[in-house]
């Protein structure tokens, strides 16, 4: 392969700012990967998720298919807000390239591109291969994730194509997520001459911290955090409104049922007479288990890596992907076939160079054993 060419289009990508929420940047680097496809002779068309996200993109070798042999999953979107291109666009060194999504997750998405190009002729004629890439997963893929299950329900196999750990992983397994929104009611008073009126919505939610915390078991890999907190509108005033966010991350999905129920009981029984407590679930993703169907997919890896000289290890891992959702529909799946790199969502975000050429390799030959 020619890294130069390959660094030049990564360039085109990362030097756009994407974040989920900059929906003309999304779009530019959705078109500009659909005329990369379509350049390499693949049939793709752009997906309309609504008006509050970016085009989702579909590409295929062969469009009328009904079903896909493998399906490529990646994301078009980044967490970052505009303006991050400017202050720090795509740079490198001698051994890693730094920049926005430059892991997560424009090379991936490149690295698919690549490794479908070098297909044998033969593997395309006896395969049916679709790539999806959703323009939302940094936020939940809450517009993306019934189109992603439609096409996931359509396939045999799915890999994800989100980095590599930095010790060079693939991903079989990771956390499960869910993210609440607490909002608190109370009753404002002066806090200097009527506090007793009043009644403190901070102070409720105070009291909720400690609850909540009681909750996680770190044993069983159950966490839960409370990140964010607002409220009140002046310091002499007795608050009569207060938020929280929280967040839950956990291995099984059974304990993701329990803390869910706890959460609903606490809200409802209230943290302090007077106050009033809601709660709202705003993203939801469920753990991505092993099953004996992945073990033989992770077994076809496996041997992909030795023929092509790639050291296979596997790592289970606390953040979460659209691989959480799509395996949990009971298709095989796997993640982490991007290349290796680290610093995800920070300024410090960078991939290997040297990683670039052996993933795609992978890939291809992963794709070309099923």
């Amino acid at each position: 392969m020619d890294l130069n060419v390959w660094t030049e289009e990564l360039r085109q990508l990362v030097n756009i700012d994407c974040g989920t929420g900059t929906l003309t940047g999304v779009a530019e680097v959705a078109d500009i990967l659909l005329s990369l496809w379509e350049k390499a002779g693949w049939q793709g068309k752009k997906i309309d998720l609504g008006a509050s996200v970016g085009p989702g993109v579909l590409v295929t070798n062969k469009p009328h298919a009904t079903h896909f042999d493998v399906l490529l999953v990646g994301h078009l979107d980044t967490v970052f807000p505009a303006g991050t291109v400017a202050q720090r666009p795509m740079r490198q060194d001698d051994t890693r390239i730094y920049g926005p999504g430059s892991s997560d997750m424009k090379s991936g998405l490149l690295n698919i591109l690549w490794a479908m190009r070098g297909m044998a002729k033969s593997d395309l004629q006896r395969l049916s291969i679709g790539i999806a890439m959703n323009p939302d997963e940094e936020t939940g893929s809450v517009h993306s994730r019934q189109w992603l299950a439609e096409l996931a329900e359509r396939s045999r196999y799915v890999l994800v194509c989100e980095a590599a750990r930095a010790d060079g992983s693939l991903v079989n397994a990771r956390k499960g997520l869910a993210s609440y929104e607490l909002t608190f009611s109370g009753v404002a008073a002066h806090a200097g001459n009527d506090p007793e009126k009043g009644r403190s919505a901070i102070a409720a939610l105070a009291h909720s911290i400690l609850a909540i915390n009681q909750l996680a078991d770190p044993e069983r890999g159950t966490t839960l955090n409370v990140g964010v907190v607002s409220g009140g509108d002046a310091a002499n005033i007795v608050a009569s409104w207060a938020k929280a966010g929280v967040d839950l991350r956990f291995w099984e999905n059974s304990e993701d049922q329990r803390v869910h129920n706890a959460l609903l009981a606490l809200c409802q029984q209230g943290f302090m007479e007077g106050v009033t407590t809601t709660i709202t679930r705003r993203n939801h993703k469920p753990a991505m288990a092993v099953s004996a169907q992945t073990r033989a997919l992770m077994a076809i890896v496996e041997r992909a890596g030795e023929f092509e000289n790639v050291a296979i290890s596997w790592k289970a891992v606390g953040g979460g992907s659209d691989a959480n959702f799509i395996a949990a529909l009971g298709i095989p799946t796997l993640d982490g076939f991007g290349p290796v790199g680290a610093g995800f969502h920070s300024p410090g975000e960078y991939l290997e160079i040297a990683s670039i050429e052996p993933r795609i390799r992978l890939l291809r030959r992963v794709v070309s054993m099923l």
